[in-house]
């Protein structure tokens, strides 16, 4: 055998362990439209809690779409202005009143970044804090990020869902806006990739270990988050939502899908500005390892970079694996493509698209060795150990 045909060979069994063996994540059939619940009889308290840094251009429609729930039940808005320097608290009370809802809102100035806090966790602490300061404690908490709008009924569909599965965890991986040409390429490519880290029905059986949220969305039961031992147990996460979602699994059950009942408001314009979110946290899901990012990076190479090449470039039996890797590859990439409504042939460009998330990567273990790690809204939250 040579070399060629055994690394082709490789690829293509990596390909047939991810489609037969890897919980079906590709499947993309986790989605909480087909999850339907009984309305339970008492509908429980609910407090929302909003970390907000520098988002006054969307946080009044974000604010808006949690302020007009039709949820039956008590419900409340935490935002949490983590040190703005715009108008995002402002513009959160000008919508609150403009939607005559002023009750449902509150707002906390945050306090300064104490050592030790990744920012988005600190001001979820004092939302959570504030919250249970009240006279009526809430039953959940609903953990939700500045820049995500929500259906009207979206609240009454978590807590039916959270209710009759009687899970610590609800948590709704929000679609992610898909409109520039940089999104178009690579958004659907980031939760296909997220997937496939966390296989969702794996995430959701309580018998495997793998454990999951995503931030846009997490009903919390409050209980259960102390019983975790609350924010303060992942304070120096910068990938929350997993950290969170680990603790909770260990609890009690937890479930995670997709939905079309929230999107993300954020804009992705370029290639640049998915970088930048990609290299955020993506050195930090690694364990700030070169070993591992090294092993990563030849996966990687292997899995998603091989194929084409022996499809376009091999001969004999290296030729027809890479191809029918290849092929396997665009097969497994069509439910998400099919979920953002795009064509079935960005399923052949995968490979390109998998190359430029090695390059985020790898950028990402480049600014945590400059010193500049986990950058957001000017605030560097994964600093360089010294002798790494």
């Amino acid at each position: 055998m040579t070399v060629s045909v055994a690394f082709a060979s490789a690829a293509l069994a990596a390909w047939l362990y991810l489609i037969f063996a890897r919980g079906g994540f590709w499947r993309a059939d986790m989605r909480e439209e087909r999850e339907a619940s009984p309305e339970p009889q008492v509908w429980p308290r609910v407090v929302a809690v909003v970390p907000a840094r520098n988002e006054a251009d969307v946080i009044a429609e974000s604010l808006g779409s949690l302020l007009q729930q039709d949820y039956p039940g008590s419900f409340e808005v935490i935002l949490v202005d983590d040190q703005s320097t715009d108008a995002t608290a402002a513009n959160a009370r000008a919508a609150a009143a403009r939607l005559l809802r002023p009750e449902r809102l509150v707002v906390v100035e945050g306090e300064p970044l104490p050592q030790g806090w990744a920012g988005k966790l600190w001001a979820m602490k004092q939302g959570v804090d504030h919250a249970g300061s009240q006279p009526k404690r809430p039953d959940y908490l609903l953990f939700t990020d500045a820049d995500i709008a929500f259906a009207p009924d979206a609240l009454r569909h978590l807590v039916s869902h959270a209710e009759a599965r009687d899970t610590v965890l609800t948590s709704w991986m929000v679609k992610l806006r898909c409109e520039s040409l940089a999104e178009r390429g690579l958004i659907p490519a980031f939760v296909f990739f997220f997937q496939m880290l966390y296989p969702f029905a794996w995430v959701n059986r309580p018998d495997n270990e793998t454990a999951a949220a995503a931030g846009g969305c997490m009903l919390v039961r409050r209980d259960a988050l102390t019983q975790a031992g609350g924010i303060e147990a992942i304070r120096n996460a910068l990938i929350d939502d997993c950290a969170l979602g680990e603790r909770l699994k260990s609890v009690g059950p937890v479930w995670l899908g997709l939905t079309e009942r929230a999107h993300s408001l954020r804009p992705y314009p370029d290639v640049g500005d998915i970088r930048r979110m990609v290299a955020r946290s993506a050195y930090d899901q690694l364990g700030y390892s070169p070993l591992v990012l090294a092993g990563v990076a030849l996966a990687m190479t292997l899995i998603f970079l091989l194929p084409p090449l022996y499809a376009v470039f091999g001969t004999g039996l290296a030729q027809s694996f890479g191809a029918l890797a290849w092929v396997l590859m665009a097969f497994a990439f069509q439910p998400i493509l099919r979920f953002y409504r795009l064509s079935p042939l960005w399923g052949l460009a995968l490979p390109a698209i998998a190359a430029l998330y090695l390059m985020f990567t790898l950028d990402s273990a480049y600014q945590y060795m400059r010193g500049r790690g986990g950058l957001w809204k000017g605030r560097v939250q994964a600093r360089r150990i010294e002798g790494q």
